[in-house]
């Protein structure tokens, strides 16, 4: 069986949960195409993996042309498990463009 993971990759994977100390405060930004459903779709998603998600933690922005929106959840983050399930989730949406 081959190791399906690089030596660089562990090493970053290790350095960053070194940086973060549960629970913490983090904000994860979602940009996509501007539609009528992006944001509620995306606060959907992000409530599955942050149940007591407040409104007062969700901003948009418009982008200057109109095309996109940007989502800026900030949540209190419990653990790396959560916040890599929120990232995949998000990320496999095909309205979204990047998740950072």
């Amino acid at each position: 069986m081959q190791c399906e993971i690089s030596v660089l990759e562990l090493w970053i994977m290790q350095e960053e949960e070194s940086l973060l100390t549960f629970p913490c405060q983090f904000p994860i930004k979602i940009m996509g195409v501007q539609s009528p459903t992006f944001e509620t779709s995306i606060v959907m998603v992000a409530r599955k993996h942050i149940p007591n998600l407040g409104e007062g933690s969700v901003k948009s922005r418009t982008s200057k042309t109109g095309k996109y929106l940007s989502v800026t959840i900030t949540f209190q983050a419990d653990s790396r498990e959560q916040l890599d399930n929120l990232y995949r989730e998000l990320s496999a949406r095909d309205d979204v463009k990047m998740v950072l």
